[in-house]
């Protein structure tokens, strides 16, 4: 992964390109047994009361990417309940590869462990969802993720590896398997299976994944960083100083070879067998990783700022990093934004769709009073919600 060569300047906007879902169909997903919207590449506001179904289509989308959606849910979970337990997604999307169409579902057969994600790509079986990633890059804000600087590190690092991901397609796959290496490690720790040669084979790989995973991170954030700081003074939303936490990742910062921090890693891993065996768990590596988070124009924790200025900086971070996704990768990703108007006035709420239009992402948004999206003009589609399905409006009034 490379970000922009060059990233204290603005390339032109005609060098990203729009990628845009145009049409959508969803099947026994959720509480939708049939959807069917057929739009163009401007943006799609979802308009109606709580609980008809709004969220769960940016969900939808959300899983047009790897990994769980946006709600990390299971795949019997997202059944319609009532329904025959399988359920399909389908999008037709048109960006610099012209038109692409994208598939996904479940059949329902087993319990979750053993249902498998089903993936299309132009009618034709996929591996996995990472293949996705060669048409679409996704990224979402939800009201869910509010109290991202204030919970656990567990939560900031599945919300940075979302962002790696979109930046590189491999890093889910080795987070995955560090992850299982992991696993397999402390299993052998808690049978006291102390075979040397089997805990050396598992610490070697995970000494490879482990920093594979954390330059990864490290390099993101660092991209992500020096484009705030090139761009601060353009965002209406305030910057955040950004810092990775833990000590491998410090060990890769320090721009040493990756071997050397691999040899230093699995080096410590042998070395603390018995502490992680009391542990009951691995106490190093990139699992234990945090991005630390500033409001940076008051030099003040992100944890200590209040709700309203944790909004405003998280929506600025996620901006920031969906501007890096289009001038690294050449196409802006598709910006899912649950209930994002709800709390920002007229003038944010301007700013906010000025900001994306400026990005060049397809932006899809919810909320309960589609008047709040009115500065869209005709730049937004605007499709009423309801328990009888979607209805496209035919104007702002």
């Amino acid at each position: 992964m490379a970000c922009a060569d060059d990233a204290d300047a603005t390339p032109a906007r005609a060098s990203v390109a729009r990628v845009a879902v145009t049409t959508l169909r969803l099947g026994d997903f959720r509480n939708h047994a049939a959807l069917a919207l057929d739009g163009d590449a401007r943006h799609v506001v979802l308009a109606g009361d709580n609980g008809t179904g709004k969220t769960n289509v940016l969900e939808a989308l959300s899983l047009l990417t790897p990994g769980r959606g946006l709600r990390r849910a299971r795949l019997d979970e997202m059944a319609r309940r009532g329904g025959p337990g399988a359920w399909t997604i389908f999008a037709e999307i048109d960006g610099p590869d012209g038109r692409v169409r994208l598939g996904t579902g479940s059949d329902g057969v087993g319990d979750d462990e053993a249902r498998a994600r089903r993936v299309r790509i132009d009618g034709e079986p996929a591996r996995s969802a990472d293949e996705f990633l060669a048409f679409l890059r996704v990224s979402w804000l939800t009201p869910a993720m509010d109290g991202l600087f204030t919970g656990p590190a567990g939560d900031r690092r599945r919300f940075l590896d979302r962002l790696v991901l979109a930046l590189d397609p491999g890093h889910g796959s080795r987070v995955a398997a560090f992850e299982k290496a992991m696993r397999g490690r402390n299993r052998l720790l808690e049978d006291d299976r102390l075979d040397h040669d089997w805990l050396s084979a598992i610490e070697t790989q995970m000494a490879e994944l482990g920093i594979a995973v954390a330059s990864a991170r490290v390099e993101t954030v660092a991209c992500l960083a020096r484009l705030i700081a090139a761009s601060r003074l353009d965002s209406p939303f305030p910057h955040a100083d950004l810092a990775l936490e833990g000590e491998i990742e410090a060990a890769v910062a320090g721009g040493g070879p990756a071997a050397e921090a691999e040899d230093l890693y699995r080096a410590r891993l042998t070395e603390g067998r018995r502490r992680d065996k009391a542990a009951g768990r691995t106490l190093d590596g990139p699992h234990r990783a945090d991005l630390v988070v500033h409001h940076g124009p008051k030099a003040m924790p992100a944890a200590l700022s209040s709700t309203g200025e944790q909004k405003a900086l998280l929506l600025g971070l996620v901006l920031a990093h969906a501007r890096l996704v289009g001038e690294t990768c050449g196409r802006a990703p598709l910006l899912l934004l649950d209930e994002v108007a709800a709390h920002l006035d007229p003038r944010r709420r301007g700013e906010l769709f000025d900001a994306v239009e400026a990005i060049g992402s397809q932006c899809w948004m919810t909320g309960t009073d589609a008047e709040a999206f009115a500065a869209l003009g005709d730049r937004a589609v605007v499709w009423d919600v309801g328990v009888a399905g979607l209805r496209r409006r035919p104007s702002w009034s």
